[in-house]
């Protein structure tokens, strides 16, 4: 092959890369989380649920991502810890991060759930060492006490910085304590306020698609 027949075969591959795409097959963001991200308590959680809307945007804009909720109710740092290994059995592109509240509830030490969610991070990244994880805050209400609610809140700016992560500073953003946007519960979002968390989580999660 002469060089000017390899410079258009080249040329050619380049243009069919652009035109068509290098990998045409979608890409993967997987949702893990508790309740909130398993959508507890909606009607219709697979239409519902935070991660269900943020799909219905990705499809919406013909962008080439699906979305899976590996959300499981009452899922604590340490049982997600336990559970990860079996979710990255699939491919990963990008990875959210949610889970803590349930420590929270149950008055878990920090430093525990701090550990349990670094070790997350560490599986993620030592099976798909390019995949990009999103970090999302949760906080606990003052009547916790103040040290605990102050101390649980550093969890995840701590845990940002110091593994160069975006962060949702706070997933409930707009929601907590506003009686119209949750379930009896007080802490179930419902369908609209699933909405709302979509669009908070949107702002932080498409820029790294």
């Amino acid at each position: 092959m002469n060089a000017r027949v390899a410079f258009f075969c080249g040329l050619l591959l380049t243009l069919t890369v652009v035109a068509f795409g290098a990998d045409p097959s979608p890409h993967t963001i997987v949702f893990f989380g508790d309740s909130l991200t398993a959508g507890y308590g909606l009607a219709e959680p697979a239409e519902e649920a935070f991660p269900a809307v943020i799909q219905k945007k990705l499809t919406a804009a013909h962008l080439p991502w699906r979305v899976v909720n590996a959300g499981l109710s009452g899922e604590t740092t340490s049982g997600g810890l336990r559970r990860v290994e079996w979710i990255l059995r699939q491919p990963v592109d990008v990875f959210v991060l949610e889970l803590g509240g349930n420590d929270g509830l149950r008055g878990i030490e920090p430093s525990v759930s701090h550990a349990n969610l670094q070790g997350i991070i560490d599986r993620v990244r030592a099976k798909y060492p390019a995949v990009k994880i999103l970090l999302s805050g949760m906080q606990m209400p003052a009547s916790f006490g103040a040290d605990y609610a102050r101390d649980f809140a550093a969890i995840y700016p701590t845990l940002a910085e110091k593994n160069h992560l975006p962060l949702v500073p706070f997933l409930l953003d707009g929601i907590a304590l506003r009686a119209e946007l949750n379930q009896g519960d007080g802490i179930h979002p419902t369908a609209e306020g699933h909405a709302i968390v979509a669009e908070t989580v949107w702002k932080y999660l498409a820029p790294l698609l």
